[in-house]
């Protein structure tokens, strides 16, 4: 086993460095896929599994909030235990629940799976990075680091399609958990290469961990994220506030401890007086704002297309493929030298991007109607993942250029739990605005369309004098129905009996344009989440700071 300190010297190259950093990149893939796969399977999941729509929710929060947690300590771990040996350990947990997920016969089971999944990723990614900053010497690093972009990016064009077609192709009856067991060979080959080629890694001064720390940090943000995902279906109880309150007070125990632990002179974790700088304060807030748009609205994106739409998994992950390839063209442009030169500018100027694109989208969803199709939503969806590409390649850098070199440790991992964080409640606020908007909106179409109703009826053969009841016990049928959280119930007000085929066509193109109105009512949101995270930018330092060879 090679066995590296962190004395190596800055033009120091790892003998098999280039083999090693392809294992890194392999992880690096898990993970991503696993962030993206279950948005467009999360429909499919749930109609097998049972569950209510939630479990959709929860299927991407879950992740994402554990990984928040796991990842202000998991370099940490690899600084006191070895980077190689929690690599190891993190590869083998994250395929171990890449098992459970797709073996999983019930969402409480699923979801716990998630969530351990999310834990051990955020054991495993940090030590990569970690090392290839000990394997490579500076003049390489930069190319080492360069590719992440493209595999990034193979992967966020790949991903959504990928899930797709495994869960239409049903490979060996196995449906949706092939999404998960294709982690499998994945984790195989990071297991495999991490023994043979990845060199050991110890911290001399290695801090010691904030348990605590991190039991207060997981404690508020369930605390927050709990009753704003299931609120709504449990129709709001006094404690869900209640829950919301005390994840607050939470989170002030957390900054109270957190600044005692270090005028104590132990190490916690994440320094206190970071906080004290505006560009890092700005900066989680664009953070936590941003990612929670982003990621919020391609769970809604999924809603639309698959529940509303009724597209197949697969269909729906190649609508989405414009986005990713305009967030890989954003992020080739970035860095092509426009990062550099235009710093904080282009990070604006992606949102402004971004903005135009969401109001594109809602736009060709409102005008096109009924006739929507994947191709009348391409010039929304390249401006979103262009400006995507544009705003994120410069934001860690000019964050981080607001801090002190001692503090860049602790800042970045904050700041990379934050993107985590905002990618969890924007899955539980958005979702739950979209679901709440939803019964509203199809029982309006009900109400605007009475006299095409009254035609239907008619043409169906339905007595005049009868027609009002009908009509009226429509409209609650399909208010109920799509206010039900477990769409498997059927309400009472929808147990009258079967319909005539013309009164079921009539009432399918109603929750189709409710879809439709609660989708663009949504994107609305995400347009005021994102005009926030541009006013917070103006705190972000202009530019980052020049980099600096050894």
């Amino acid at each position: 086993m090679f066995v590296l300190t962190n004395t190596v010297q800055p033009d120091t190259a790892y003998r098999y460095r280039w083999v090693a950093l392809f294992v890194i990149l392999a992880v690096e893939v898990m993970d991503l896929l696993d962030a993206l796969v279950t948005n467009i399977a999360g429909p499919v999941i749930r109609d097998e599994i049972g569950g209510s729509y939630s479990l959709i929710q929860w299927l991407g929060a879950a992740y994402t909030l554990a990984m928040a947690i796991g990842l202000l300590t998991g370099g940490r771990l690899g600084d006191i235990f070895g980077r190689r040996r929690m690599f190891l350990i993190g590869a083998a947990g994250f395929t171990l629940a890449s098992l459970v997920c797709g073996l999983a016969q019930s969402p409480a089971q699923l979801i716990t799976a998630r969530a351990v999944q999310g834990l051990f990723g955020a054991v495993m990614l940090p030590q990569g990075l970690g090392m290839i900053k000990q394997m490579f010497s500076a003049d390489e690093q930069a190319k080492a680091f360069g590719a992440f972009g493209p595999v990034m990016g193979l992967s966020s064009v790949g991903g959504p399609i990928l899930a797709g077609w495994l869960v239409d192709a049903d490979y060996f009856g196995a449906g949706w958990r092939m999404i998960f067991f294709i982690n499998l060979p994945l984790g195989l080959f990071a297991l495999f290469g991490a023994v043979r080629w990845l060199p050991e890694f110890r911290s001399a001064k290695a801090p010691r961990l904030d348990w605590l720390g991190v039991i207060l940090a997981a404690a508020g943000a369930f605390l927050l994220l709990y009753p704003l995902v299931q609120g709504r279906e449990l129709d709001w109880p006094v404690w869900c506030f209640a829950l919301l309150a005390v994840g607050v007070v939470v989170f002030g125990l957390f900054a109270i401890y957190e600044a005692r632990r270090e005028r104590c002179g132990r190490d916690p974790l994440v320094t206190p007086s970071l906080f004290r700088k505006r560009a890092f304060s700005g900066g989680l807030a664009v953070g936590l704002v941003f990612f929670a748009a982003l990621i919020g609205t391609g769970l809604v994106f999924t809603f639309y297309l698959q529940i509303g739409l009724g597209y197949s998994p697969l269909k729906a992950g190649l609508t989405t493929l414009p986005q990713a390839l305009g967030t890989v063209a954003g992020f080739v442009a970035a860095g092509a030298g426009l990062a550099e030169r235009f710093g904080r500018r282009l990070l604006q100027l992606g949102t402004v991007v971004m903005i135009v694109g969401t109001a594109a989208f809602a736009v060709s969803v409102r005008l096109a109607g009924a006739d929507v199709t994947p191709y009348k939503l391409i010039p929304g969806l390249v401006l979103v993942g262009a400006g995507m590409g544009l705003a994120m390649a410069p934001f860690f850098n000019i964050v981080l250029s607001g801090v002190d070199d001692e503090e860049t440790g602790s800042a970045s991992g904050a700041l990379t739990s934050v993107q985590q964080l905002g990618g969890a409640f924007g899955i539980a606020v958005l979702g739950t605005i979209f679901f709440a908007i939803l019964p509203g909106q199809v029982a309006s179409h009900v109400d605007d369309s009475s006299a095409r109703l009254t035609t239907v009826l008619t043409a169906a053969g339905v007595p005049s004098d009868t027609q009002p009841a009908v009509a009226a016990g429509l409209r609650d049928c399909l208010h109920d129905r799509t206010a039900e959280d477990d769409p498997d119930v059927v309400p009472p007000s929808c147990q009258a009996g079967p319909l005539p085929a013309p009164v079921q066509t009539y009432a399918q193109e109603q929750v189709r344009a409710g879809f439709e109105d609660a989708t663009t009512r949504t994107t609305g949101v995400t347009i005021a989440l994102l005009l926030l995270a541009l006013c917070l930018s103006f705190l972000l330092p202009h530019k980052a700071k020049p980099e600096v060879r050894g």
